[in-house]
């Protein structure tokens, strides 16, 4: 990151967001393995891997939607 820093010429206070980024997202993803791997599911399954084609009664832009959580965003705001 240092190396991409000095070539793009950013500033020290980029680079560091940039760093900090990085290592928060870093930290997200770990965590969010270590629940999985601590959950000890008999397989792991997510939505890029379903088959709506074996359900056709699932609309699939419903479903993607509704995994993006801002429904739950939009109704604790409103409550």
């Amino acid at each position: 990151m240092a190396d991409v820093a000095s070539r793009e010429q950013m500033t020290y206070r980029r680079f560091l967001a940039e760093l900090l980024t990085a290592e928060c997202d870093d930290r997200a993803r770990r965590r969010s393995e270590r629940r999985i791997k601590a959950a000890a599911f008999p397989r792991e399954k997510s939505l890029r891997a379903f088959d709506f084609d074996a359900n056709p009664h699932l609309d699939p832009a419903v479903i993607h939607t509704l995994a993006t959580c801002e429904w739950v965003k939009r109704v604790s705001l409103s409550a």
